[in-house]
């Protein structure tokens, strides 16, 4: 088992950047893909971006393509997500989360996901 804590979120103006932190404790680190998603209010959980167990691959959502960028570090336990450009659509509660499968590369469905962290709001006005 394991558990993250999300951290990072803010009230920002349109265009500017903010980095999402995911520390994770308990089973080992990277064994999991990890993976950011997003819910904006009234609309269902959606796939930001994910990378791989060793960080050497990573996978975006076409809406922050080019924006975003997901990272990790094993070493710290934790996962990032650097959001650049921001627009009011980013505005959401972002949740990481963590797979243990080993089966497929990564997953974009939630329901793939076996733990969760609790989620930090990102407010982006313009």
């Amino acid at each position: 088992q394991v558990q993250l804590v999300d951290s990072g979120g803010g009230l920002v103006q349109a265009g500017d950047s903010l980095r999402l932190s995911c520390a994770a404790s308990g089973r080992t680190f990277s064994s999991y893909t990890m993976g950011w998603f997003r819910q904006a209010p009234g609309k269902e959980r959606e796939f930001v971006a994910a990378i791989s167990r060793s960080g050497g691959k990573t996978y975006y959502a076409d809406s922050v393509k080019g924006r975003f960028t997901i990272s990790r570090d094993n070493a710290k336990s934790t996962v990032y997500l650097i959001m650049n450009s921001l627009k009011d659509e980013d505005t959401a509660v972002y949740h990481c989360a963590a797979d243990s499968s080993v089966s497929y590369s990564y997953s974009r469905n939630r329901e793939d996901y076996d733990y969760w962290g609790q989620g930090t709001q990102v407010t982006v006005s313009s």
